[in-house]
Formats: C-alpha cells, structure tokens, sequence
C-alpha cells in the first residue's frame, strides 16, 4: 500500500527491481538464437521497454560507422535496419522507477504551479491535467 500498488489492476505478483538492477526480457540462452528485433530498436516487437537501447554495441570497433550507414540509407530513401544495439544486459546499470531509490536520484517535477516541495507519484496525473485545463 505505501507504494500505490494496491489497486484493481495489481497482478497477484509485484516484483520490483534493486536500484542498482533490471528485469531482462532476454528469454534465450543462446545470442545466436535471439530474436531479429533484439538487436534493433523496435518498441513495438519487443515485449517490454528495452534500456540496453540506449547504447551501441561496445564491443564492435566499427559500431559507429555502421550505424553512419545506416543513417545515410535512411536519409536517402532505402530501407534499413538500424541494427546497432547489443546483448548485454549489463551494460544497464539501474532502473527507473524504483521506489527504494535515494532522494538524490528522484525524478524532478518542474511546473509553474505553487505545488509542494514532494509530491507522490500519483499526484503527477492530477499536477499535468491542472496545468492543462
């Protein structure tokens, strides 16, 4: 109930992640076997938000200019794959969203309303609708 899970759309299971760790969509043993999407940035294939999309492929030297080429297919018409992105799950170091996060890393809401110096992620939904209407 302290974090807001209480409510009619709960699952019978809450997990939740350490600050400093993710839950990996990775369901294959093998790279080899990995899914076409994996290695792309494809939110609508993938079953979940993918953070390792964040960053290229370290552990390919020419990673950076495979993905110039694949920009340039793009920018003049061809199709692409902008298959850049690696399988290493460990390259995240954290996740978003956690409730056991030190206040140092909590998210910052900037509003011109008079709001209070913390508010409770619920009240976010009221805080946006307010600055709308």
């Amino acid at each position: 109930a302290s974090h807001h899970l209480n409510h009619e759309r709960t699952g019978d299971f809450v997990l939740i992640a350490d600050t400093d760790k993710w839950f990996t969509y990775y369901y294959w043993l093998n790279d080899a076997k990995a899914p076409d999407f994996a290695r792309c940035v494809d939110i609508f294939k993938k079953p979940g938000y993918d953070p390792v999309e964040m960053f290229m492929d370290p552990k390919n030297p020419f990673i950076k200019l495979r993905a110039r080429y694949k920009l340039a297919r793009k920018l003049t018409g061809f199709r692409y794959l902008m298959d850049v992105i690696p399988l290493d799950a460990t390259l995240v170091k954290g996740s978003h969203g956690s409730p056991f996060c030190d206040k140092p890393f909590y998210p910052v809401f900037i509003s011109n309303q008079a709001i209070k110096s913390e508010i409770e992620p619920t009240d976010v939904y009221k805080l946006i609708l307010n600055s709308i209407f």
